[in-house]
């Protein structure tokens, strides 16, 4: 099975929400917006994560929650059935293209999109 792209999603398609994530830590959870909250709107999927100190690296988890959600797998078989309606086993191909090895998370930093 040959592999093409059928969509792509971006920062865009994410609305970001930080807060700050209280509990065990010291005055440093409970002064700086720590936790991250990633939802996506199309599907409605959410992805949280506050159990780092810093916010680089809760971002970077909250974004790898989401996929995960039924809500999420759920949206992601529609949209690859409706962009490619010859596949004749979108349940399969959703599972494999869903794989933590396909998913590659992109920061930007010093105005470049880098992979994590």
């Amino acid at each position: 099975m040959s592999k093409q792209k059928l969509f792509s999603l971006t920062r865009k398609d994410f609305e970001l929400q930080t807060f700050r994530s209280g509990g065990p830590g010291g005055q440093h959870q409970n002064k700086r917006d720590t936790g991250v909250r990633i939802k996506h709107g199309e599907s409605g999927a959410v992805g949280e994560s506050r159990s780092e100190r810093s916010q680089y690296t809760n971002r970077k988890a909250a974004f790898e929650r989401p996929v995960d959600t039924e809500a999420f797998q759920k949206w992601l078989r529609i949209e690859a059935a409706r962009k490619n309606k010859s596949k004749v086993d979108i349940e399969e191909y959703v599972r494999q293209t869903t794989r933590p090895w396909n998913l590659r998370v992109e920061t930007m930093k010093d105005g470049e999109w880098v992979e994590e």
